[in-house]
């Protein structure tokens, strides 16, 4: 049952809900894939003339925290400034940021800031250097905040696929490891590539080193990683409509992992893929020639990503939680 209890729209939510917008969905198909009550909405959609993730948040942003003559709660407190900034510098996620202030000021209100709070700053308050700068320190490091792609999937239709409709209900829980979801970041005029294999319970990486694009080049470049995983931890792959995945039927024999293909144009049906790949855009920025990526740069890169604490796991990293789901299934 749906529940009724009102809560504000998360940035995460608004970005789906754009991106749904742009392919002509109902309100009351939006409500159901957002778990949300159709008046709801529509009147966060009548907001504006054509509504916009990123202006519906700051929108927000503004209104709970900017009342005060447009001054920022940084901006009015030096420490809280200093702090932020200087773990902007050193490469911290606003998020990060976000969590550190409540560990270390559990008291101190003042020195409180959301995360979404710390994004309005950099990108509307700051001077033009200074934001130059700090956005070069951001992970993504976009020009504006929360990019959202839109348009139809122009790629080929994969033969035989299987939907995500049809995967069993244990993966949407993530309680049960060994379930994963793959894609490839494409570099410079989308001739070099790099695979990405997320487990969705621990949110573990694995790089993939890619000579090619091709179906043949990408499933024996999967299944050897796939090959070198514990049996409990593979189970299933959830991929794009991608045709470098058109051998999947192979890549199954070979590896006894079930695969299944999101719908067209839903990025968000892999989620922990997508904002994975999202994350090591920073490391790979997009014009960059990925053939020149050696395998132990990769190595380098999934190892320092395997090692960061995240907050979905309570800050603990992935590969703490994935040895750890092994040690228990090898108990059991």
């Amino acid at each position: 049952m749906m529940n009724k209890k009102y809560t504000r729209f998360s940035f995460e939510e608004r970005i789906q809900l754009e991106k749904l917008l742009s392919h002509s969905q109902s309100f009351a198909e939006i409500a159901r894939a957002l778990n949300r009550n159709k008046s709801t909405i529509a009147r966060e959609v009548k907001r504006m003339k054509i509504y916009s993730a990123i202006r519906a948040n700051w929108d927000m942003v503004y209104k709970t925290s900017n009342r005060r003559r447009f001054k920022s709660k940084m901006n009015q407190n030096p420490a809280l400034k200093t702090y932020v900034l200087s773990k902007l510098m050193k490469k911290w996620s606003p998020d990060q940021i976000s969590v550190s202030l409540k560990m270390h000021y559990p008291d101190d209100n003042s020195m409180q800031l959301s995360r979404e709070s710390i994004y309005y700053h950099v990108y509307v308050h700051c001077k033009k250097s200074l934001k130059e700068e700090l956005i070069k320190e951001l992970r993504q490091q976009r020009k504006f905040r929360g990019n959202v792609r839109r348009g139809a999937d122009k790629r080929t239709t994969i033969p035989d696929a299987t939907r995500i409709d049809e995967r069993p209900p244990e993966v949407n829980g993530r309680e049960v490891p060994g379930h994963w979801e793959g894609d490839l970041i494409l570099g410079k005029d989308r001739e070099s590539a790099i695979g990405t294999l997320v487990e969705r319970s621990t949110r573990t990486l694995i790089l993939v080193h890619l000579t090619a694009r091709d179906s043949k080049t990408v499933r024996l470049a999967f299944e050897k990683k796939f090959k070198a995983l514990p049996e409990v931890m593979k189970k299933s792959l959830t991929y794009d409509n991608g045709v470098e995945m058109a051998q999947h039927k192979l890549f199954k024999k070979h590896t006894k992992v079930d695969v299944y293909f999101t719908h067209p144009y839903s990025p968000w049906e892999r989620p922990t893929n997508e904002n994975t790949n999202g994350l090591l855009r920073q490391y790979f920025p997009k014009g960059m020639d990925l053939s020149k990526v050696s395998k132990k740069q990769l190595q380098h890169v999934q190892d320092e990503m395997n090692e960061r604490p995240r907050r979905t796991l309570g800050y603990r990293s992935p590969a703490e939680v994935f040895y750890e789901m092994i040690l228990k299934k090898i108990e059991i």
